[in-house]
């Protein structure tokens, strides 16, 4: 073997040896970003945005996968739990699905009924009423002949909110109430068949219906006389 063969077998000795300490600094890495990030865990994540109150269905979520000690305590892990459930504020698209982010849905009690109707966004304190919530619902009617006064009454009170629906343009060439109102809101009620009556009637034929939002835990009773009000009785104090 001449000296230009050996300088070249020592050179391909070297090489191995530096592509061997290569590869031996790769798997040191690999096994050490394994035993820091450990193993991975399923958790799902929003596909797109979901707007407050709606309801949940599994089809708005993707699967990923998480190492386990990064995974928070609240993520949700198995999709079946939202059934049934409803987001608690806007979710963002790519953001991880947790527990607080979602309700269960309020129930109907036995002889209750849901009924919806469209709330002015602007008066009838859209935003603030979330389900489960009670209300007051107001409704003003015109006087019935004329010099007779216009009248606000409570017709259902305590009226339990199950559903809040999305913000809804509406079009302002309808010739009925709601072409007083740009924007609406439907809200779900469960009532009973006497209040769910009063609620479709004043829908119908009320000059504007409104909430009034009862304070968590503190349902209102009405004096005699307080269910309706005219601006004669003010006047005739």
């Amino acid at each position: 073997m001449n000296s230009r063969q050996r300088r070249g077998v020592i050179l391909l000795i070297v090489s191995v040896l530096c592509a061997l300490g290569a590869f031996a600094g790769v798997i040191s890495v690999i096994n050490d970003v394994n035993s820091k990030v450990g193993p991975e865990a399923t958790a799902y994540r929003l596909a797109s945005d979901v707007a407050p109150y709606t309801a949940l269905r599994p089809g708005q979520f993707e699967k990923v996968a998480v190492p386990r000690r990064w995974l928070p305590r609240t993520a949700v892990t198995d999709l079946s739990t939202v059934r049934g459930k409803i987001a608690v504020t806007e979710l963002r698209k790519g953001s991880l699905l947790q527990d607080d982010m979602i309700v269960k849905r309020p129930e109907l009690a036995p002889g209750e009924q849901e009924i919806a109707i469209m709330i002015d966004a602007a008066t009838g304190v859209a935003g603030k009423i979330t389900p489960g919530d009670l209300v007051n619902i107001f409704a003003t009617f015109a006087g019935k002949a004329e010099g007779d006064p216009d009248q606000s009454r409570i017709i259902v009170t305590n009226a339990k909110v199950i559903d809040v629906g999305r913000l809804t343009p509406l079009d302002p060439r309808r010739d009925d109430r709601r072409s007083r109102m740009r924007e609406a809101v439907p809200i779900t009620f469960a009532l009973g068949t006497k209040d769910a009556q009063r609620v479709a009637h004043a829908e119908s034929f009320a000059e504007h219906v409104r909430l009034a939002l009862l304070a968590k835990g503190s349902p209102s009773t009405l004096r005699p006389g307080d269910s309706t009000y005219t601006l004669d009785e003010d006047r005739s104090r």
